[in-house]
């Protein structure tokens, strides 16, 4: 009994489908108009769309910590008894610092804020940005909001404005990845309506991230090197300040036989001594606390450029096309289908 039940629902189940099947068919004239139409929409949508240009930048982080030498040979020979003495730093740490950073809002808009040269016209890349992308046009038709410029003293809209832009470039257009899991080389990418503007923007956010990643990789050597070059003017100015008054009491001591009389005399040459080897001592550390900060300088290394003029990016033709015909066919395909159910469903 159960065997035959299960054919019956088998068979109505084929039933239905040659149904659909032979309605579909009926309507096979509609699916392909509806799918024409769709493949025009679609080449019209590929030759209206705004012309675009990717400016590429490739560049390699070079840090002068992870380079060899005698700490680095050090390093290498702790590390295989279990010891770790600071030899060198992680090149994927420095990596995801890079990718990080260049993504960041305060990046992003110090590049911004840089005074550039587009299109024969010298202006802030963020002025530049919003003329591009004709957003200066959308606040004349929008009463709700006031105009910002950027020129002067900022406010709160301007922040609002900055962050908005910075999300659009991150979402959409700026584009930061490594080449491959075994290179260190990073490529930047930057989409534009124009090439000028694309090129400009990609090599002055190399240039702001350069200046912080090297700031904050050096910031404690620089401490160092300041604190020392200070103490190294303080000495020095007690030293001549000491040399003068033990000068001028030598003097003042010259028919002074006594040892007694002397003692300032004496008072001074040891403080001059003192003072004398303190500087010595203070200008050897400060000699060595600048080599220590070339040596964490990392080099941000540029490998190529974008080149002038940018090819234009075109959206394939046939691709979008093709998309119509699929999507135009789908949504047919699954009007009719529904159609067909609900009429189904109302005769029952």
């Amino acid at each position: 009994m159960e065997n035959y039940n299960d054919e019956i629902q088998l068979k109505d189940i084929l039933i239905k489908l040659s149904e659909y099947k032979t309605y579909l068919f009926s309507k096979k004239f509609t699916i392909i108009t509806v799918s024409g139409f769709f493949f025009v929409l679609g080449i019209v949508f590929a030759i209206s769309d705004n012309k675009k240009y990717t400016a590429k930048l490739t560049f390699v982080v070079e840090d002068q910590q992870q380079s060899g030498g005698a700490l680095g040979s050090m390093s290498g020979m702790a590390s295989q008894f279990g010891f770790d003495i600071g030899g060198s730093s992680s090149a994927t740490f420095s990596q995801n610092n890079i990718l990080e950073l260049l993504k960041s809002r305060g990046v992003v808009e110090a590049a911004l804020m840089q005074n550039r040269k587009v299109n024969k016209t010298d202006d802030l890349l963020i002025e530049h940005y919003l003329y591009l992308n004709k957003i200066k046009d959308s606040w004349k038709t929008n009463n709700e909001f006031t105009p910002v410029s950027f020129h002067g003293i900022l406010t709160l809209n301007n922040d609002s404005v900055s962050g908005d832009i910075w999300k659009s470039i991150i979402e959409d257009k700026l584009v930061v990845e490594l080449q491959s899991d075994e290179a260190n080389i990073i490529n930047l990418s930057y989409t534009s309506v124009d090439d000028e503007f694309a090129k400009m923007f990609v090599e002055t956010l190399i240039e702001q991230m350069s200046k912080m990643y090297i700031t904050y990789q050096t910031a404690q050597a620089n401490n160092t090197l300041s604190f020392l070059n200070n103490r190294a003017d303080s000495v020095f100015m007690e030293l001549e300040k000491a040399e003068e008054e033990f000068a001028n009491v030598k003097d003042i001591n010259q028919r002074i036989v006594k040892a007694s009389g002397r003692l300032k005399e004496l008072q001074l040459m040891r403080r001059v001594e003192v003072l004398n080897a303190m500087y010595l001592e203070i200008v050897k550390n400060l000699e060595l606390s600048k080599l220590t900060l070339l040596n964490q300088t990392p080099i941000i290394q540029i490998i190529d450029k974008p080149i002038l003029p940018l090819e234009q990016e075109f959206n394939s033709i046939t691709a979008l096309g093709l998309l119509g015909v699929f999507l135009g066919g789908f949504l047919s395909f699954i009007f009719f289908i529904f159609r067909k159910l609900f009429k189904d469903a109302l005769s029952e």
